[in-house]
């Protein structure tokens, strides 16, 4: 299994990271630019957004070959009693079909609601093959089997929830890619100790490659954006693989691990939806983009880009930890980790912002005494408020007396 599971890894790691300069080159030739039109955005230049196609090459590219080699072992019946060529086929249309509405968004634009509908589709193709939630755990009470209406409902539900969660999240550069990397690890970890279906342990570990293939062209300062065709299919891809994972196991608690494992995303987006809803005070609400998701919070407190991605992915880790845990150790373990982490989380909490607050950190222009403060920007030329000065293009020049990034020294306030 660990054979596999290295050459899985590998293969959609190279192939990812082969492919994603081309993605670049490709973005500039048919538009998938992403263009800061307003204050929401982080970056202050165009930026090709269809680094996602490298992440889907990388996954299926090494998926395909893991699978039909693992066939003709005879490590996975594919044809057998799970039918799971039909289940793979209605995951791949269905990466086919978000995939190719979420590339005329991310290069032509379209209304949130008709890529809400291509989410549907993909969701009801994957249904209708036979990927389903058969099982629902209510914590400390019992695992009920759920009757064929309610389990396509909670399974479609679950796949466009989790599909817009990491959609959503992709605010910042690397966090919805790194977030979804830290989350597939968690997933891969678990179902190797769980004894699940080979078939979701090469299916997440392609996924964690891929993204690991891409992220460094990802990272803070980004040279590309998955953009919405691969934060779709990040969240479709890790909601799919997380029902096959614990399809057959009935254990109360493994079957809850994937709504923990992906706790950042799941309740930063029933956050945003209630916000959105009190604010707008109409469920239209909902589809209205805002600045009030977690890491736009932690941007403004005056964090940089890098450091909120970093926190962010430190709190994804501790939920993925607490998974771990919980599944191999217990629950008692898993809420000794829990309230460690919240003591550290306290503790840093407060330290962290007391040194944000007491020493302001800024920039004066040697030229001229121009002061660049990170908590204001400069808007005249596109640069966002929160943008820490190392976030700042190389090109841009002092407003008043026009020399280089170069020319200033760092002050404390």
């Amino acid at each position: 299994m660990w054979g596999d599971i290295a050459i899985a890894f590998l293969l959609a790691f190279i192939t990812a990271f082969a492919f994603t300069p081309g993605t670049i080159k490709l973005a500039k030739k048919v538009g998938g630019m992403d263009i800061p039109k307003d204050n929401r955005r982080m970056h202050s230049k165009p930026m090709p957004k269809l680094g996602g196609l490298a992440v889907i090459s990388g996954f299926l590219i090494s998926a395909i070959y893991l699978l039909i080699s693992l066939s003709i072992e005879g490590t996975i019946d594919l044809f057998g009693e799970e039918q799971y060529a039909l289940k793979l086929l209605g995951f791949l249309i269905g990466i086919i079909i978000l995939g190719g509405t979420c590339f005329i968004d991310d290069t032509k634009g379209i209304k949130p609601l008709v890529k809400l509908a291509g989410q549907l589709a993909a969701a009801i193709i994957v249904v209708i093959c036979g990927i389903k939630i058969e099982f629902l755990n209510i914590p400390f009470i019992s695992t009920l089997g759920l009757s064929e209406p309610f389990s396509i409902i909670i399974t479609i539900l679950w796949i466009v929830g989790i599909t817009n969660a990491i959609n959503l999240i992709d605010g910042l550069d690397g966090l919805s890619s790194g977030i979804t990397m830290i989350s597939a690890i968690s997933l891969l970890i678990i179902f190797a100790l769980n004894g699940s279906p080979m078939i979701a342990i090469v299916l997440i570990t392609a996924l964690a490659g891929a993204i690991t293939g891409f992220l460094p062209f990802n990272f803070n300062p980004a040279r590309t954006f998955i953009g919405d065709t691969g934060s779709n299919f990040l969240g479709f891809t890790i909601a799919v693989v997380s029902i096959l994972g614990v399809a057959k196991t009935y254990t109360a608690i493994v079957i809850v691990l994937p709504v923990i494992v992906l706790g950042l995303p799941v309740f930063d987006t029933l956050f945003a939806i209630i916000r959105r809803i009190v604010k707008g005070k109409s469920l239209k609400a909902v589809f209205q983009a805002d600045k009030g998701h977690l890491h736009h919070k932690l941007v403004k407190k005056g964090f940089s880009q890098k450091e909120a991605v970093l926190i962010l992915y430190g709190i994804s880790a501790s939920f993925g930890m607490f998974a771990i845990i919980l599944f191999e150790s217990g629950p008692w373990k898993a809420l000794s980790f829990a309230l460690m982490v919240v003591a550290v989380l306290g503790i840093g909490y407060k330290e962290l912002f007391k040194l944000k607050g007491g020493e302001k950190t800024m920039y004066r222009c040697m030229a001229c005494g121009y002061i660049y403060d990170p908590a204001v920007g400069d808007p005249d030329s596109g640069i966002a408020p929160g943008t820490a000065f190392e976030d700042i293009p190389d090109t841009w020049v002092c407003p008043l007396c026009g020399v280089s990034k170069d020319m200033f020294e760092e002050v404390k306030d």
